[in-house]
């Protein structure tokens, strides 16, 4: 883990959308100045679908560490799963009850929670990270096109097995269904193999625990041994490795992820996972905190964000910027930053809510 601390940085070089959560509408590079510090240490709740795997540690790492930078509280549910949309809703509750000053969705649907943002966003701003929401109640949206994720994969595939090639089939498992990304995720991926020598095998969908994958693996692998590639979430292609080397298939079969993490990139290094896209979570973290502070202070905050989205091979591995990506290796899950002066659950005694 190298590098420059992102918090040291003058800039991020980002990309904003014209329209909110429409990856449709026009995009332009921006040059964003993160706040050097809070005006005031105002209440952050801040809520995540899990903390399973660690994509979502390093936004949880990078949402901490923003928070310390500019002397906020920050207070972090998770909900302990995609499935658990219910939780969530009154995780989201818990936070608009409570002192929180701005709320930071990390949704596990796209659009179940619509209904209780829009109650909720009537009396605190509502921020989104990570994944696709519906725009109703959103204020400011922290997150990439998924579409491209899923787009930078299946382009890889295709240029290593292009049209006329010999044939290769893959398993793919894209993670849950409900959550913000995957649909994205496989339309990217289909369009990009466009007329590839790459068949689509199987598909197989659950959540993004690791027994939960590595179950829907074996019984790929006992059912269809013949494919060449696994394909799928993160924690997917980490289930993948072990299972693959467990049955001697680690020459034959292929693994590629279609997002980044903490064992992803040890796989790429030593050679067990071919590539995979990052969006670089951890930089998400950060900005979601940022621009919360700015929509509390009335400061100019463009409404929508993301950073750039970098294909990682064994080829660029050691060039990419590993402190916007993921955590530090000692780094924990966090729920709760005291502002200065505060107390350990994340609050400030002495400040009133907003």
């Amino acid at each position: 883990m190298s590098g420059v601390p992102l918090a040291a940085a003058e800039t991020w070089r980002l990309e904003t959308w014209e329209r909110m959560l429409d990856y449709t509408s026009p995009s332009h590079p921006l040059d964003y100045q993160p706040l050097d510090a809070a005006a005031r240490p105002w209440r952050l709740c801040a809520l995540y679908p899990h903390l399973k795997d660690s994509y979502w540690l390093s936004v949880n790492a990078g949402m901490v560490e923003q928070a310390r930078r500019l002397g906020v509280a920050l207070t972090v549910k998770e909900a302990g799963g995609y499935g658990h949309a219910e939780g969530q809703r009154e995780q989201l509750k818990e936070c608009a009850d409570g002192r929180a000053d701005a709320i930071i969705l990390g949704s596990v649907s796209a659009d179940l929670q619509t209904p209780a943002v829009v109650e909720v966003g009537r009396h605190i701003p509502v921020l989104a990270t990570v994944n696709q929401v519906r725009p109703e109640g959103i204020v400011a949206m922290a997150g990439v096109d998924w579409y491209r994720m899923g787009y930078l994969t299946g382009r890889f595939l295709a240029e290593r097995h292009p049209k006329g090639s010999p044939r290769v089939r893959i398993a793919l498992f894209p993670g849950p269904k409900s959550d913000g990304g995957s649909d994205s995720k496989m339309r990217g991926l289909t369009d990009a193999l466009g007329d590839a020598a790459v068949e689509i095998a199987v598909v197989r969908h659950g959540d993004t625990g690791k027994l939960v994958q590595l179950s829907l693996i074996e019984e790929v692998l006992e059912a269809d041994p013949a494919i060449d590639y696994i394909v799928g979430a993160g924690v997917a292609a980490e289930a993948a490795v072990g299972a693959l080397r467990a049955r001697g298939l680690q020459e034959r079969i292929h693994v590629v992820a279609d997002y980044f993490t903490h064992g992803v990139y040890r796989g790429i290094k030593r050679g067990h996972i071919l590539a995979a896209p990052t969006d670089q979570p951890l930089l998400q973290g950060r900005i979601s905190i940022d621009q919360a502070v700015r929509v509390l202070e009335g400061r100019p905050v463009p409404s929508h964000v993301g950073p750039e989205v970098i294909l990682v091979t064994r080829d660029t591995v050691d060039g990419i910027d590993l402190a916007a990506s993921l955590s530090p290796p000692d780094f924990k899950p966090t729920f709760g930053v005291p502002a200065p002066g505060g107390a350990a659950d994340g609050t400030a005694d002495d400040h009133k809510p907003h």
